[in-house]
């Protein structure tokens, strides 16, 4: 620790945002950054703790006291290094993650966490700038082929350590582009697609193979990868979506938040649209229906779209603004989260359900909205009463239906192979993360269910340890 009075001397300074009347023109990223005289001191903050919560709380186990450090000494190769030993994309969780660190950093006890966040955006910026960031080119290859069917962050992360394991890696997307939610569901204005874009050139100087377009299940059968390769991940996320089967589901108007948010972000890229119908939020009235990060997505393209007015519900009550008696330190603070999304406009509603949806002539018209309560029964298990009276129709032009995903999809591969599933729906794996299927394995949110992106790149290192595993006992 190279200040011990950091923390002291130093107050939590965070980069800050463009200007709202600025961003909301365009698609550009929304953070700003800050100078790097700034960023070593907001480093020096680090305290090194006895016990790093921070360390204790990431999903990638990322040794965040070692690199601070680094950064407070100018090191910022090392800093580099340490950072990408846990995490192959730390410019992506830099920019996206929620930061369960700063949550469980102990400054947070009295609400001056370090910026874990912008600090790791910071030192992978400045690895790519000075060219730290190279090729690994693997010296040895074991004769080994794997196939890797999705190209998520999942996928990604498996791909990269199996690739420095030394097998022949090929990462089969169904998609023009690998990157998964990264590229076509999280927007522009989070995460700059170029930084996705260097990241793959890097892959392919390695000597990772990647297969665009090539939905395995349908475009190439499962049965003809399980006899070219010696192993399969299966990191297909969980791309199934949570449905809203009310009266009018099927009215002209009602999307899924992901055709939304994909369609926008192929637009960005300048890919036509092939004939499939332009969603334009310009000049209606948008409800978003879901108080996630995902409908904080929509709120904020349907801002840049120009949408007459953007309401946001919640059927959840709304959390408080500060951490409840049983919510405490050092884990993860359910309160009210405001995005830069929201600070653009929307109106917030919470503990509201949606009855049904109104339309004239096929066409989303208005949608019929109910206040309901919370109660605990005699078991102490939350139960959802609509509260009589509160009923209220609105004037909505379109809806996005954010409500989270269920499983991975079931249709094509999974179906193919008869792979067990588990309860919820998702692919059965066991301690290993192997499958019912012989060598075939499973990453991420097709076996983990849908979670955050730090989640997904971590469950994709543990895929990679064990399949690396099974094929050298082979």
């Amino acid at each position: 620790m190279g200040n011990p009075r950091g923390f002291i001397e130093v107050p939590r300074k965070e980069s800050g945002n463009r200007p709202i009347n600025e961003r909301i023109d365009d698609y550009g990223e929304v953070e700003q950054t800050l100078n790097e005289a700034d960023r070593v001191l907001q480093a020096s903050r680090c305290m090194d703790c006895g016990i790093p919560f921070c360390h204790w709380a990431c999903p990638v186990g990322s040794k965040i006291p070692e690199w601070q450090d680094a950064v407070y000494k100018g090191e910022w190769k090392l800093a580099s290094d340490i950072l990408h030993s846990t995490n192959s994309f730390p410019e992506f969780t830099g920019r996206i993650c929620p930061n369960p660190c700063e949550k469980s950093c102990v400054l947070a006890i009295h609400k001056e966490a370090v910026t874990i966040r912008e600090n790791e955006c910071s030192v992978v910026e400045k690895a790519f700038a000075e060219g730290y960031v190279q090729p690994r080119v693997p010296q040895v290859r074991t004769g080994k082929k794997v196939a890797v069917i999705g190209g998520g962050p999942a996928g990604l992360s498996a791909a990269d350590l199996l690739n420095q394991m030394g097998h022949k890696v090929t990462v089969f997307e169904k998609d023009e582009a690998v990157g998964g939610l990264l590229r076509f569901g999280i927007p522009d204005f989070k995460l700059n697609k170029k930084v996705i874009d260097r990241r793959i050139e890097i892959f392919e100087q390695e000597g990772i193979e990647f297969k665009y377009n090539t939905y395995v299940g349908f475009d190439i059968k499962g049965a003809q990868i399980l006899k070219d390769f010696d192993a399969v991940v299966l990191a297909i996320g969980a791309m199934k979506p949570r449905d809203l089967p009310v009266e009018g589901r099927e009215l002209k108007g009602v999307h899924f938040a992901m055709e939304f948010l994909t369609q926008q972000n192929r637009v960005n890229r300048g890919n036509k649209l092939n004939g499939i119908e332009r969603i334009d939020a310009k000049g209606k009235n948008v409800l978003v229906i879901g108080g996630g990060d995902t409908g904080s997505d929509c709120v904020g393209t349907s801002n840049r779209q120009k949408a007459k007015s953007v309401t946001q519900i919640e059927i959840l009550p709304k959390p408080p603004e500060e951490r409840a008696a049983g919510n405490p330190w050092p884990y993860w603070p359910t309160v009210l989260k405001t995005s830069t999304s929201h600070e653009e406009g929307c109106e917030r509603m919470w503990s509201v359900s949606t009855k049904r949806f109104i339309g004239a002539g096929g066409k989303l018209k208005q949608v019929e909205l109910v206040e309901v309560e919370w109660t605990k029964d005699e078991n102490g298990a939350w139960k959802m009463n609509e509260k009589a009276g509160s009923e209220k129709i609105i004037d909505v032009d379109l809806v996005f239906l954010s409500m989270g995903f269920v499983h991975c999809m079931h249709e094509g591969l999974v179906e193919e192979l008869g792979v067990d599933l588990d309860q919820r729906g998702n692919l059965k794996v066991g301690a290993n993360y192997q499958t019912s299927i012989d060598k075939v394995f499973a990453a991420g949110d097709a076996h983990n269910g849908a979670s955050l992106v730090v989640t997904a790149i971590q469950k994709g290192r543990e895929a990679a340890d064990n399949v690396n595993k099974f094929l050298m006992e082979k």
